[in-house]
């Protein structure tokens, strides 16, 4: 009897121009592919101490409680509202996108008393609407997306940290997709909780999630009348394996995971944030620029537009799916499509991380101009 075949070794490299996972170095697979060491081995713990200033630099904080949760970035959603919700709190919860519905979701499970104020998806959250609704109620949270991965759109967070600085609400933000990627300051928003994950800008596979929560955070968590609802997730337990001298065994670290957020994190800064910026932002220009000529358009004006994800508009009369498949398939390029009302109108082309460079824009710009139907590209 012969042995079946192993299907790793049919894993061809593939171009990631998705909503994610992003392309990732071979600095980090290299991490990645290092010895296995124990989870309180003092050099694990060290790596572990680095991964935590490298993360406050990135995410533009002091905050002392800032660390990665073992989980793709929904962990990270998850572990911000169950560690700060209570059943009866109020919450609002600004929304323009799939991932502003699923902050409803979870603020729904925690019985939180939760209101959606929504905006038209492919528009930003809109800030003085945001203003009237805070000035008509008071709110323990409010939350929204910096970068909606499910239309292309940046809101305006700097501007709705300011309107919920003036009340006693908690600011929460989901820096998922743009960590990495454009400029991220918690501290500067008024932002008091947030998270991300690895496997978009940070180009390191999934699996771990950013969070960091504020001074007025912690507070809120330690005087908590009752038990956060989640024990994996359980922050007032995770940060006693990962701060102070003593170190209290909560779960098994994703070691190796680790390894590759650490490197990763240095190639980001090693670089320099500017940089890192400019080289997304110029990519995007790029893309947009060449889908001009082929006669595509884009779904959100340029102003609010990520540089990361990119919302394209899918010509008339063009079978949507069958692009994709062809790209994937005779190109190993794969694009997103569009989730909920969005779902057959757009492709959502990622521009994230190590993926975010010129030959690859012009690699998706060939491919598309060769597999559009005859006619459909202006050039």
């Amino acid at each position: 009897m012969t042995a079946a075949a192993n299907r790793l070794d049919e894993m061809s490299p593939v171009l990631l121009m998705g909503p994610g996972p992003s392309c990732v170095p071979p600095e980090v697979y290299q991490a990645l592919a290092r010895p296995t060491i124990g989870h309180l081995d003092p050099r694990f713990l060290a790596i572990m101490e680095d991964i935590k200033t490298l993360l406050r630099q990135l995410m533009g904080t002091s905050n002392s409680l800032t660390l990665p949760v073992s989980g793709t970035g929904s962990a990270g959603m998850e572990t911000s509202f169950v560690n700060l919700i209570e059943g009866g709190d109020r919450v609002l919860i600004l929304s323009n996108g799939v991932f502003g519905q699923r902050m409803a979701d979870v603020a729904q499970r925690l019985r939180a008393e939760v209101e959606a104020l929504e905006f038209p998806w492919g528009t930003p959250v809109v800030p003085e609407a945001v203003r009237q609704r805070l000035a008509a109620r008071d709110y323990d949270l409010v939350a929204v997306v910096h970068a909606e991965t499910s239309t292309g759109v940046c809101n305006p967070v700097a501007e709705i940290g300011q309107l919920v600085r003036a009340c006693d609400a908690l600011y929460l933000v989901d820096t998922v997709t743009s960590l990495g990627g454009m400029p991220v300051t918690m501290d500067a928003w008024g932002a008091d909780v947030m998270y991300s994950g690895t496997q978009k800008c940070l180009s390191c596979p999934p699996g771990l999630a950013p969070v960091s929560f504020s001074e007025r955070a912690v507070a809120k968590l330690q005087a908590r009348s009752t038990k956060v609802p989640n024990w994996y997730l359980d922050l007032t337990m995770i940060i006693k394996y990962w701060e102070g001298a003593s170190r209290v065994y909560h779960h098994t670290a994703p070691i190796n995971m680790l390894y590759g957020l650490y490197q990763a994190l240095r190639c980001v800064l090693d670089e320099g944030l500017e940089q890192v910026f400019q080289r997304h932002r110029q990519a995007h220009e790029q893309l947009v620029a060449g889908l001009a000529e082929l006669g595509i358009g884009m779904l959100v004006d340029a102003p609010y537009r990520l540089p990361m994800l990119n919302a394209v508009l899918i010509p008339e009369g063009v079978p949507e799916a069958a692009v994709r498949k062809t790209l994937l398939d005779q190109y190993g390029i794969e694009i997103g499509a569009g989730l909920g009302p969005l779902a057959g109108r757009i492709w959502r082309i990622g521009l994230m991380g190590h993926t975010a460079r010129p030959e690859n824009v012009a690699r998706v710009l060939e491919a598309l101009r060769a597999t559009l139907p005859q006619g459909r590209a202006a050039g």
